[in-house]
C-alpha cells in the first residue's frame, strides 16, 4: 500500500464524521451563531469543531465576516462534497427498500387547485407505473394552507405560490402563472379588450380569500377591483362556475381557463401585457425526514423538470 493510500485510510478513521455534518450546517446557515441556533448548540462548541475539521484537513475553509461566513476556495470544495454526503446518507434507508423490493405507502400531497402542470402529471404517472405499491393522497387547499401544513411538518410535498418563501422550506420552481380577468359569453362585455383595469372596478367580482396570490392582490386592490363582491368560492372551479352563471367577473389562471373552458364560454377583459403573474413551486421541508414514496416521488419529478429545463 502507498503512502497517500495510507494516509487516506488514517484520515477516515480518525476524523470525527460529525464535523461534516457541522460544516454543512454552519454553511447553509450562513454563519456559525445561525447555525449554533439551529443546532441548539453553543455558539463557541460549533466554533470549536469548525476549527477541530480546518485543522484536520490542514486548511482554512471560510472567512468569517460581519455578516456570517464567505466560503474560500478550500470551503467550497468541501461544501459540494458534503452535499453529496448528506443526499447519500438521507438516500440510504430508500435505497435499501428499493433494492429489498417493499415499496410501499401513501405520498401525501397539498396543493392549490386546479394546477397545469404536465411535469407534475408525468411524475405522478412515472411513480404509478415503477412502483403500483404507492398510494397518491391528494389534498387541494388555499396557497398559504399548503405552506402552514409544509412548516408544521402535516405535508411532505406541496406546490403553492408563495410571495414571501420561508427559509425552513426549499422551493423548487415548478410553472409561471398568469392571471386573465373573465367573464361570461353573456356580458355585456363579451368580445370587448378593457384597457385600463380600474374601468372594471364597479363590475360584480367573484373574490376568492385565501386562494387569491398576494401578486393578484396587490394588481387587484391597486386598480380598485372586487369593491363590489358578487360572489366568493375558494376553488378555482367554483370561480369558474360563478363566472359562467353571471354572477360577476373573475380571474383566472389562463392556463386553468384554457384546460376548463372547452366550448368558448369565458372571455378575457384584460390586455396581456398588464396581466399579473407568479411563481408556483414544489415546495418541501429543509431537513426533512421523508418516507420513502416521497422521496421516490421527488426523484421522479425533478427528472421530469430536468427534462424540460426547469429544475435550478
Amino acid at each position: 500500500m502507498d503512502d497517500s493510500r495510507k494516509t487516506e485510510l488514517s484520515f477516515a478513521r480518525k476524523v470525527d464524521w460529525n464535523l461534516f455534518q457541522l460544516f454543512h450546517e454552519i454553511v447553509r446557515a450562513g454563519g456559525i451563531g445561525a447555525a449554533a441556533r439551529r443546532l441548539n448548540r453553543q455558539q463557541p462548541s460549533v466554533s470549536a469543531g469548525l476549527k477541530r475539521l480546518e485543522d484536520h484537513l490542514g486548511v482554512t475553509l471560510v472567512k468569517r465576516t460581519a455578516s456570517g461566513i464567505e466560503l474560500l476556495p478550500a470551503g467550497r470544495a468541501l461544501y459540494d462534497l458534503c452535499e453529496t454526503m448528506m443526499g447519500a446518507v438521507r438516500t440510504a434507508p430508500h435505497d435499501v427498500v428499493l433494492a429489498a423490493g417493499l415499496v410501499e405507502g401513501v405520498i401525501n400531497i397539498r396543493m392549490i387547485s386546479s394546477v397545469v402542470s404536465p411535469a407534475f402529471d408525468a411524475a405522478l404517472a412515472g411513480l404509478h407505473r415503477h412502483h403500483p405499491g404507492v398510494g397518491i393522497h391528494i389534498e387541494v387547499a388555499p396557497w398559504r394552507e399548503v405552506i402552514a401544513a409544509l412548516k408544521s411538518g402535516e405535508s411532505e410535498i406541496g406546490i403553492a405560490c408563495d410571495n414571501a418563501p420561508d427559509a425552513g422550506l426549499r422551493y423548487q420552481p415548478l410553472m409561471r402563472e398568469v392571471q386573465q380577468l373573465y367573464c361570461h359569453k353573456a356580458h355585456a362585455l363579451y368580445g370587448m379588450t378593457v384597457p385600463q383595469p380600474s374601468d372594471l372596478a364597479a363590475e360584480p367580482y367573484i373574490a376568492t380569500g385565501l386562494d387569491e396570490p398576494q401578486e393578484l392582490a396587490n394588481f387587484r386592490q391597486r386598480y380598485g377591483l372586487g369593491k363590489r363582491v358578487g360572489g366568493y368560492a375558494e376553488n378555482l372551479h367554483e370561480t369558474k362556475r360563478l363566472i359562467e352563471l353571471g354572477v360577476g367577473i373573475g380571474f383566472l389562471p389562463t392556463c386553468t381557463a384554457e384546460t376548463l373552458d372547452r366550448d368558448g364560454a369565458l372571455w378575457p377583459l384584460l390586455p396581456e401585457a398588464v396581466l399579473p403573474a407568479y411563481q408556483v413551486y414544489l415546495v418541501t421541508r429543509d431537513e426533512p425526514a421523508r418516507n420513502t414514496p416521497t422521496e421516490l416521488f421527488l426523484a421522479e419529478i425533478m427528472g421530469k423538470l430536468r427534462e424540460s429545463g426547469l429544475d435550478t
